[in-house]
């Protein structure tokens, strides 16, 4: 008996800039099985997170919710209770069996409303809900940070992301294999690493981009300029004077780890096509964040620039949605967690953030919002940053950070500037957009970014006690 509803996959990276891949634009990079999944389904060209985190936008995923509203404010922090209103839930009280397979960092006793948990001990992360702020007058830059991460920086035939996404990887297809095709749909959540640092990569794809990968452009006076947060984020990460082969060797590793990763996004494909759900499955590919791997002087993640904040996102239903569509306008992971309720006929809780992206995957010319919201609160930063994308422009508002630091405000236009070097906030040709943009953050908020990051200090002193 075929499934009512689709099935559904969701495959989620970790740290994958969109910007570093084939249907994105990038004509270095080799990720053919993206690429075969974007000219078979729609695109998404401003898609973000709703935190640049790994805790913190999973939990955000999970809980339907912006991290001010569910908590998630770092990667020590957890949903309020296991019990919590969810995605996995939601599906599952519509009749799914949801599955989790590999990464999502959750607590070691809670899984959220997912059923079945295939490999339970990549989900073991103690929390203790505390965190700190960085002074604003501290430019103590952590060199042992930096330095205990570059050494990662080589190729290899085998690292701890490379072990775990093949097992991952091999659980999936597994799965796919062994599922009969009963009335019951499943959702299936497959969590990868990569291409995630440690950046190793086999010697055979690093020597595809070695002496190819583009430098980052970070014209003279750009580092000095920028807010106070990313000057810190760099102190705090200490990537401070990195020399330009580091640089170099950091990007054609990054390169090369998203193209290794690529190939096991295509197995995962190929064990689905060779089951028998291949025609009645939804199947979206994303990520949790991007990385910086360089540009604007900032590596990792924790930053709201484009490829810190924007994601993949790839969705393809046969017989429902025409490939090789692309959707220009914003939106956010909270929408995707509204659309995958909303095409498996769940109840979608009210207190759940975004909007099902559904009628505009239906119809090219519904009348989207065009809007997309993500929050930092997280750690080597002295006060919480928030974004707000709708059109052309993207306003950034970094919290006040002490008495006598901030607010501070950026704000892009990314059709004439998609690099984001040009701050346009102080420029008097644009107080009305940054009003008018800071208006639209609080309402979706419901409060002002100022107070979130007052309540986000105290939970973060507070903490919640380290789970049992």
């Amino acid at each position: 008996m075929k499934n009512e509803r689709p099935n559904l996959l969701v495959i989620m990276s970790d740290e994958h800039d969109p910007g570093v891949t084939g249907c994105y634009g990038d004509p270095l990079v080799r990720t053919p099985r993206l690429d075969r999944l974007a000219a078979e389904g729609v695109t998404f060209d401003a898609a973000y997170c709703n935190s640049p985190l790994c805790v913190p936008s999973r939990l955000s995923f999970t809980a339907g919710q912006y991290v001010s509203r569910c908590g998630a404010w770092t990667n020590d922090c957890w949903l309020p209770s296991d019990e919590y209103p969810s995605l996995p839930r939601a599906l599952a009280g519509a009749g799914y069996e949801t599955v989790l397979c590999g990464k999502q960092h959750y607590e070691t006793t809670r899984r959220y409303g997912f059923q079945k948990d295939l490999i339970p001990e990549f989900n073991v992360h103690s929390k203790n809900g505390r965190g700190k702020r960085r002074n604003p007058e501290d430019r103590t830059v952590a060199h042992q940070s930096w330095s205990s991460r570059v050494k990662d920086f080589h190729p290899g035939e085998s690292s701890k992301v490379i072990q775990h996404d093949e097992k991952v990887t091999d659980t999936a297809c597994r799965y796919l294999a062994d599922r009969g095709a009963g009335s019951e749909p499943f959702f299936l959540f497959v969590g990868h690493l990569a291409p995630h640092f440690p950046l190793i990569a086999p010697e055979a794809l690093h020597a595809r981009y070695r002496g190819k990968a583009p430098p980052p452009v970070i014209p003279p006076g750009l580092l000095d300029s920028q807010p106070r947060n990313y000057q810190h984020h760099r102190f705090g990460f200490g990537a401070v004077d990195i020399a330009p082969e580091v640089v170099q060797l950091g990007r054609e590793l990054y390169w090369a780890l998203t193209d290794w990763y690529d190939a096991q996004v295509g197995r995962v494909l190929d064990a689905l096509a060779q089951s028998p759900h291949a025609e009645n499955t939804v199947v979206v590919y994303t990520s949790d964040h991007g990385e910086n791997k360089g540009d604007h002087g900032l590596w990792w993640k924790n930053c709201l620039y484009e490829h810190g904040a924007r994601v993949p996102l790839i969705a393809r239903w046969p017989g429902r949605w025409k490939g090789g569509q692309r959707r220009a306008g914003a939106c956010s992971l909270v929408d995707l967690v509204q659309t995958l309720a909303d095409i498996g006929g769940a109840e979608r809780p009210a207190q759940w953030d975004g909007d099902s992206l559904l009628p505009w995957l239906d119809d090219a010319n519904h009348a989207w919002k065009d809007f997309a919201l993500t929050e930092y609160y997280g750690h080597n930063i002295c006060s919480g940053i928030t974004m707000v994308r709708r059109g052309r422009f993207k306003y950034v508002y970094h919290s006040r950070a002490s008495e006598s630091h901030g607010p501070e405000r950026e704000l892009y236009d990314l059709e004439a500037d998609p690099k984001e070097l040009k701050n346009l906030a102080a420029e008097p040709a644009h107080a009305a957009t940054v009003k008018t943009l800071h208006e639209a953050m609080r309402q979706e908020l419901g409060e002002d970014p100022d107070g979130i990051e007052e309540r986000c200090r105290a939970d973060l002193a507070k903490g919640y006690g380290t789970a049992k």
